[in-house]
């Protein structure tokens, strides 16, 4: 019984191992040389600070949350695009529908003014 798990046990150990060597060549061998430009802020946008407690703005995660939901819905528009010409009428009404809804959320996202920044 035991006998069956050892194929993964043994994919477990050389994954392990690999990502371990992977790992430690990449410390030895990378650059040490920390540059002003390199400990400059990234995409966050602010300095980094040193009390993890600190408050911030809503608004910042609010537009990253939507851009991700957007994002992800205009990802589901590609295999619609691909198929759309073999779809029948009611996979035409359905896409016209998704369009519609991502619209009107967006219009709504919009007046409510989740998407300016002051």
């Amino acid at each position: 019984m035991l006998g069956e798990y050892l194929p993964i046990v043994m994919f477990l150990i050389v994954a392990i191992g690999i990502g371990c060597v992977l790992l430690t060549v990449g410390s030895i061998l990378g650059p040490q040389k920390p540059s002003a430009e390199k400990l400059s802020p990234y995409e966050c946008g602010f300095e980094a600070f040193e009390d993890a407690r600190m408050k911030f703005d809503v608004r910042y995660y609010l537009v990253a949350i939507l851009f991700i939901l957007f994002d992800l819905e205009i990802a589901f528009l590609f295999p619609w695009a691909t198929v759309l010409d073999t779809l029948p009428t009611a996979g035409l009404v359905s896409f016209i529908v998704f369009i519609g809804l991502l619209e009107l959320v967006f219009l709504y996202v919009w007046k409510k003014g989740a998407l300016e920044w002051e």
